[in-house]
């Protein structure tokens, strides 16, 4: 005897491997939470709105071994989403969404919210489809895994019609298969790799999300030929800012300081990275004439198809790194050794003089109220729990805490994908993946409200989240911008739809409505005891911190809207 779809499609996400659904349920997926009911293993996690539900899911991707499962509803729930699908797409989460669909009888009706899904997802997923009957609906879901999952990963959309979920049908339920994706380099270009790095009078490495559990990689061949290593502006920070050849984050804002972070480097190692993602198309190279590319990733699409590229490498970064490290072993001759010693003491006395000169800067202006950008930065992060997994949409803020942050690698998690909003339903998912560890969130006041909601699903699932919101009371990153674009005259200009006042934003209060317990603080030496306390609670916190939005010299690594 058959059994329904909807039964057909809850097993199979059980045999995925499947624990929640993020989700906001709607009239075209009504199957689907009934049968909920019936398999107590899957959680249903309950959004107020369709972009939280999928930021969680983005969230919980990051540390989860199978790809998140979201539930949307049909088109209008989809159209939600789509400002963090982007930030998935872009950042290569692994994750399957659902969207219900009319009956496939009746749909040339063209009832409300009936609509093409696949076309409005397929810009941003690795594949979708429309399952047209029930037997095909575990066979669909397994492939749905398996591709969201395969290097590189990244979402995938599958549309299910309410009848195909009524249909009752026979078809076989197990688990989807595990790509085994980490591939080694071709001997070729391992060898042009180890000889360019030889021959390198100022070699640097950039490294992003892909090197994440590589920290021995990166730093061996790092050492090796004395090369400073740039974290990508990417989802997770792979090193410790305390490794010794960390170099901070390149600058994805300001072309000109880019430029000048590279200006002397000759071979340029990037790994596990699109080469140089940018807020705005850039003007021309940003590398100086004669620098040679080394370019390793798992996707072909980013090799080669901007900047020039000497070595397009297709590879796990990971064989990568290993490989080209044997090969450079031979080729260290004592002067090739002696280089190497003398870029690792440059680098050493560049990091101590750049922190003793922005320290100082801070201080000069320790006491100020609101208090500064710099100085909210440094109480913070002095007063993090070391197993923190932080998650950053600080914004204009975000540079001062990767200067001051001290956290391992994987711990700092970042808003990569350009769009705002995750930085509220993220740690969500990051906690639900990891509940033994604390889960703290920078947020922008500006971010935050994109989707504040999300304090209600924390409050209502009993997930204890920590967010710090850094409120100056305006969008200060498009002043910025704005002075970039005008020059200094924009001073004398009004900076319309700009600042977040009349009336002034009180996150606290904001919090208790949801039912999360919020402070607002506007004395620094409150930040630390107040992070602290926080951390220490057993159910979700919201610390509204004051702080200036002076249009002062901003940090590179700032992200944007």
């Amino acid at each position: 005897m058959g059994r329904a779809g909807r039964h057909l499609m809850l097993e199979q996400l059980v045999a995925a491997g499947v624990r929640y659904v993020f989700g906001n349920p709607g009239t075209t997926e009504q199957a689907f939470m009934d049968a909920l009911n019936d398999y107590p293993q899957l959680e249903y996690v309950l959004a107020l709105q369709e972009a939280v539900a999928l930021a969680m899911a983005d969230g919980y991707s990051r540390l989860s071994p199978v790809p998140a499962f979201v539930q949307l509803h049909i088109t209008v729930g989809l159209g939600n989403a789509m400002g963090m699908l982007y930030n998935a797409w872009r950042t290569r989460a692994p994750m399957v969404i659902y969207a219900g669909q009319h009956a496939t009888r009746g749909g040339l009706q063209e009832p409300i919210l009936y609509g093409d899904l696949l076309s409005m997802a397929r810009p941003l997923v690795k594949w979708a489809v429309e399952v047209p009957r029930a037997s095909e609906l575990p066979l669909a879901l397994r492939r749905a895994f398996k591709v969201a999952a395969d290097p590189p990963p990244g979402p995938v959309l599958v549309a299910v019609p309410t009848d195909v979920m009524d249909e009752e049908a026979d078809a076989p339920v197990f688990s989807p298969p595990k790509t085994y994706g980490e591939v080694r380099p071709q001997k070729e270009a391992v060898a042009l790799a180890a000889e360019l790095l030889a021959q390198a009078q100022a070699p640097a490495i950039v490294a992003g999300d892909w090197c994440m559990g590589m920290d021995e990689e990166l730093t061996r061949l790092a050492l090796m030929v004395g090369a400073p290593i740039y974290v990508a502006f990417s989802s997770r920070v792979p090193i410790s800012p305390e490794n010794p050849m960390y170099a901070g984050p390149l600058n994805v804002v300001s072309f000109p300081a880019l430029k000048a972070q590279l200006a002397e480097v000759d071979v340029l190692v990037a790994v596990g990275t699109p080469l140089f993602p940018s807020l705005l198309p850039m003007p021309e190279d940003p590398l100086p004439a004669g620098c040679r590319v080394v370019h390793i990733d798992v996707s072909p699409w980013e090799l080669g198809k901007t900047w020039p590229t000497a070595v397009p490498m297709m590879a796990h970064p990971r064989q990568a790194l290993r490989e080209i490290a044997e090969a450079l072993e031979p080729l260290l001759t004592p002067q090739v050794r002696q280089r190497a010693q003398h870029r690792r003491e440059a680098l050493a006395r560049a990091r101590e003089t750049a922190w003793k000169m922005a320290l100082e800067a801070a201080r000069a202006h320790w006491g100020q109220r609101p208090m500064t950008p710099a100085r909210f930065a440094y109480e913070l992060a002095h007063a993090l729990h070391p197993d923190t997994l932080l998650y950053d949409e600080s914004v204009t803020v975000a540079g001062h805490l990767m200067r001051y942050l001290r956290l391992a690698p994987g711990q700092h998690f970042r808003a990569a994908g350009g769009g705002l909003g995750m930085g509220m339903p993220a740690p969500l998912g990051l906690k639900l993946a990891e509940p033994s560890r604390p889960v703290l969130a920078v947020v922008g006041d500006g971010s935050a409200l994109y989707t504040i909601q999300a304090l209600w699903t924390a409050a209502h699932h009993r997930i204890p989240v920590t967010w710090v919101i850094a409120n100056n009371a305006s969008y200060r990153i498009l002043k910025l911008n704005m002075l970039e674009y005008l020059g200094e005259g924009a001073r004398e200009r009004p900076f319309l739809g700009m600042d977040l006042v009349e009336p002034h934003l009180d996150f606290s209060r904001i919090a208790q409505a949801f039912g999360v317990k919020g402070v607002r603080i506007e004395d620094p030496e409150e930040v630390g005891p107040a992070v602290r306390e926080a951390q220490a609670a057993s159910e979700p916190r919201l610390i509204d911190v004051v702080i200036g939005g002076a249009l002062e010299e901003t940090p590179s690594g700032r992200s944007d809207r």
